[in-house]
């Protein structure tokens, strides 16, 4: 069977969702000897940068299912999985849907204290760690810890039991929020929901030309790690899995350079801190040749970093000499949450785009979208900021043990995503900033935090990055603070105040308390690599009022 027929049959398989991967392709005869997943870290003995083949990874698979049923784990039993490496994340996912069980990915950058009160409110079975996060034996959790993620692989392959088969609504993972303004949230998602987007997008698009090999630096214990492992076993397409971690959450520059160079993947995966991290180094002096595609979802993108990024990299083209690499690749922003399950938009830029300005391009197929004034539940006209309202097969089932949550996000049928935007005359979106961190200034003026960034930067090229803080006052008046990551060769001396001011217009610009340029480490990020604004606005009025205090 031809390869697109064969991705035509599995998207035809309505048996086939996020829980069952590794069991559907064998049944329908995919190559077991094929290399499909490499990680950068050891697996079970099996040394690290050794591709895995689907055999490879059911037989691992299965020893870890033997593993969990030997510990009394079965059908619908959540277990908390509180790791660093990529395998483990997935190892254990795998094995878990193979009995039934929910497996709970924790993102293993979020604190041990936060981690603790996070598996108490999952009210599961057991918790899977690492060497890395021992600590959590300190902790009262609940439940028991079932053991090292070390030993899972210790179990007999042969001695697993059949495979459950899922419902399409069965919940096949628990994963969570960045937590940027509480203890991160417990989102489920269904194994046809986590599923949705491959099977109406990458299982039925144009496969690109030639071999495709991707690089994933997304946090693993992630939804988008999820499918992103899952659409390139679904694909046939080589992947390989980063799990050396710097900074917030995200693989350092560094390391995915280095990556890049050694494995030369045609595509690279990431969140945006992950384009602010490569944007600090001159890529030209980078062997970048072998990318095509870089590929953003969460937060969409700055335009300043994606310019660096289709800079480099190739990109095959027809000439008269035949099909030929030439300079310059392309970047896909794809908008998304954890709750939305896979990004909603999608806008793609190559060298001499232009369509930026917070510009997310248009929804998937499979996404239908609206935005809404939440005090009426009616759509707001075209050029107007609305709250997002998201209806799609891929949305979570909810927030795990808080109903509250769950039915506090749907209005007129639609998941509120908590993001503002509005739409342009050409049907594309623009998002101007979350629900949260916007600030009403009073007669029709709104202060745009995310905007204001996106502003920021492009009238700022020494500045790498930059976060803007508006908090209001007791008074009500409203006050703002704007750090910025200066640019390696950027002087920490100038003054940018009129230049910040000028980015964000005279109502905004007349908030302002002050500019700071801040250290890359200098602003606070919750496990996935968002910004926690709400932490860092509780700091900004707490100096404010010290400062008002002592004056």
């Amino acid at each position: 069977m031809g390869a697109d027929n064969f991705r035509a049959t599995l998207a035809a398989d309505m048996e086939l969702g996020a829980g069952n991967v590794l069991l559907r392709l064998a049944e329908h005869g995919a190559d077991p000897d094929s290399p499909r997943v490499t990680f950068d870290v050891d697996v079970d003995g099996i040394p690290a940068w050794t591709p895995l083949s689907l055999a490879t990874l059911t037989e691992r698979v299965a020893a870890r299912a033997d593993w969990f049923r030997r510990r009394g784990v079965g059908w619908r039993d959540p277990v908390a999985v509180y790791v660093t490496s990529a395998p483990d994340v997935f190892l254990n996912f795998f094995a878990l849907n193979r009995l039934g069980a929910i497996p709970a990915l924790m993102n293993g950058n979020m604190p041990i204290e936060l981690a603790a009160e996070f598996i108490r409110r999952l009210r599961g079975v057991g918790v899977v760690v690492d060497a890395d996060h021992a600590a959590l034996r300190e902790h009262d959790l609940g439940v028991p810890i079932l053991g090292d993620a070390a030993e899972t692989g210790t179990g007999d392959p042969d001695q697993a039991p059949p495979h459950y088969r899922h419902h399409p609504e069965d919940p096949v993972a628990i994963t969570h929020s960045s937590g940027t303004t509480r203890v991160p949230a417990a989102i489920v998602h269904s194994h046809h929901g986590l599923f949705a987007a491959i099977r109406a997008v990458r299982l039925t698009e144009s496969r690109p030309y030639g071999e495709v090999r991707e690089l994933s630096v997304l946090p693993a214990a992630h939804a988008a790690g999820i499918i992103t492992v899952n659409q390139a076993l679904c694909n046939s397409y080589q992947l390989l899995y980063l799990s050396a971690q710097g900074g917030p959450f995200a693989s350092s520059a560094e390391t995915i350079l280095d990556a890049i160079e050694r494995w030369r993947p045609t595509g690279v995966f990431g969140f945006a801190v992950t384009w602010s991290e490569l944007a600090r180094h001159d890529l030209t002096t980078r062997d970048l040749g072998s990318v095509r595609n870089w590929f953003n979802t969460g937060d969409c993108a700055h335009e300043s970093h994606v310019r660096r990024l289709v800079a480099v990299g190739s990109h095959p083209a027809y000439t008269r000499q035949g099909m030929v690499d030439v300079p310059g690749s392309k970047f896909v922003d794809m908008l998304g949450s954890t709750e939305m399950g896979h990004g909603a938009f999608r806008i793609s830029h190559r060298l001499g785009s232009d369509n930026y300005d917070r510009c997310v391009g248009k929804p998937y197929p499979f996404a239908q979208i609206a935005l809404l004034d939440v005090t009426t539940g009616e759509e707001v006209p075209e050029g107007q900021v609305g709250h997002v309202g998201l209806k799609s097969p891929t949305l979570a089932l909810g927030y795990w043990n808080d109903s509250v949550n769950t039915f506090r996000t749907r209005l007129g049928g639609y998941y509120l995503t908590g993001d503002l935007m509005y739409r342009d005359p050409d049907g594309n979106y623009h998002h101007v900033d979350r629900a949260s961190d916007a600030v009403d200034l009073g007669d029709g003026n709104w202060l745009y935090t995310a905007l204001s960034e996106e502003r920021i930067l492009k009238h700022c090229p020494d500045v790498r990055d930059c976060t803007v803080i508006a908090a209001r006052e007791a008074d009500e008046r409203t006050v703002t603070e704007v750090l910025l990551v200066l640019a390696e060769d950027a002087d920490p001396e100038l003054d940018r105040s009129d230049q910040v001011r000028a980015a964000l217009g005279p109502v905004v610009a007349a908030t302002l308390r002050r500019v700071v340029t801040v250290p890359a480490d200098g602003v606070v990020m919750g496990p996935t690599g968002k910004v926690r604004k709400f932490l860092m606005r509780q700091r900004l009025l707490a100096d404010v009022g010290a400062t008002a205090s002592t004056g």
